[in-house]
């Protein structure tokens, strides 16, 4: 059965959706390149895209024009749109649960760019509203799929690492000013957030969804190269239920760019992944320390560079998801969690002092 897919907001994300469901229409998954991500057994998905919307009117013709699809007047006609099943959330952070919801009350599978959005509230509402519709609701986070986070999750769930007792999630990345510059709701708090928010949000899930529900946060943040409201560099210590520590540092000032990395250190070894592909592997049950690949492709410097094929494989499990009744792999709750703890930096940092989170 093929889906149809509507997207909201036609930026620079928005043509990594149009690819990824490009990428899932009438292929298997074993001729996209998407065997390695753990979704081998989901069947052979099959997507289009129908239609997109945007506030400008032009953006959405011309974005239309290049993926051969309708561009719709507002978010009433696509939602309107029978042929519409899924819609794809890639409107400022600051205003994913308003469109979501009005999405979700249309009867509408959702696939919600990250963060689910920049206040607990506002997820809150929208998970809401998803339950309320029955329609299933998935928080982009590609890089659970990537092979490297897949086989690392397989050696923590395995007890391959031992007892955990470190983690790292980096993401030292360059933007100009002129990225900022680029649209008004860029760097501010009502629509983007910070680096944090908007670019290490991805590892900051990646460590949590690795080490657990954590406990405490103390952080750091400051505005060191850029003439915005937000923080464009973030540091934090987090410790977790299960007595591990980790750090986070996020930031959009490290000249060039360097690869995402994300390390979790165990009693029984250390793995470390970087872009999406495990760099160092180092067991007790090894004979030696084994440096397994080269980082995957990077948006370090290029918020356009990124691969499509984590997005692809978190679109086709949702549609799995829809298919069979199940949760998809990434929630809404999923989703919450990471945006508590960045809102949790943010508040250390403002106040100078630990917040303390549920732990659950």
């Amino acid at each position: 059965m093929t889906r149809g897919f509507g997207i909201v907001g036609t930026g620079v994300i928005a043509a990594i959706h149009a690819d990824a469901i490009a990428l899932l229409s009438n292929t298997g998954l074993s001729n996209t390149g998407l065997s390695n991500t753990g979704l081998s057994n989901t069947g052979r998905p099959d997507a289009r895209l129908v239609a997109v919307t945007d506030v400008d009117a032009g953006a959405a013709a011309a974005f239309a024009a290049a993926h051969g699809c309708a561009a719709e007047p507002d978010l009433g006609a696509l939602l309107a749109r029978r042929d519409v099943e899924v819609v794809c959330v890639c409107v400022p952070s600051g205003l994913h649960a308003a469109i979501g919801v009005q999405a979700a009350k249309a009867g509408k599978h959702l696939v919600v760019e990250k963060p689910i959005d920049v206040s607990l509230d506002a997820a809150d509402r929208l998970i809401g509203a998803a339950r309320a519709a029955g329609i299933a609701l998935t928080v982009i986070s590609q890089h659970r799929f990537d092979p490297g986070l897949v086989e690392l999750k397989r050696l923590l769930d395995d007890g391959a690492l031992g007892r955990l007792v470190l983690g790292e999630a980096s993401t030292k990345w360059y933007r100009t000013q002129g990225y900022y510059d680029s649209a008004a709701w860029r760097g501010t708090y009502a629509m983007d957030g910070g680096s944090l928010m908007n670019q290490g949000v991805h590892y900051v899930d990646l460590l949590r969804w690795c080490m657990g529900p954590p406990v405490e946060v103390t952080a750091v943040c400051s505005t060191q190269a850029h003439q915005i409201e937000v923080e464009d560099t973030a540091l934090a210590i987090v410790r977790f239920a299960s007595g591990a520590v980790a750090t986070i540092l996020s930031s959009t000032a490290a000249f060039p760019g360097f690869p995402q990395r994300l390390e979790i250190t165990g009693t029984q070894g250390t793995v470390t992944v970087e872009d999406g592909r495990i760099a160092v592997r180092a067991l007790a049950a090894d004979a030696r320390p084994v440096a397994t690949s080269e980082p995957g492709r990077s948006a370090a410097a290029d918020p356009a560079a990124v691969d499509v094929a984590g997005h692809a494989a978190q679109l086709a499990d949702l549609l799995d998801a829809a298919d069979t009744g199940r949760e998809p792999a990434v929630t809404g709750q999923d989703g919450r969690d990471a945006l508590a703890i960045i809102l949790a930096v943010y508040e250390s940092s403002r106040t100078g002092r630990p917040v303390r989170l549920g732990g659950r």
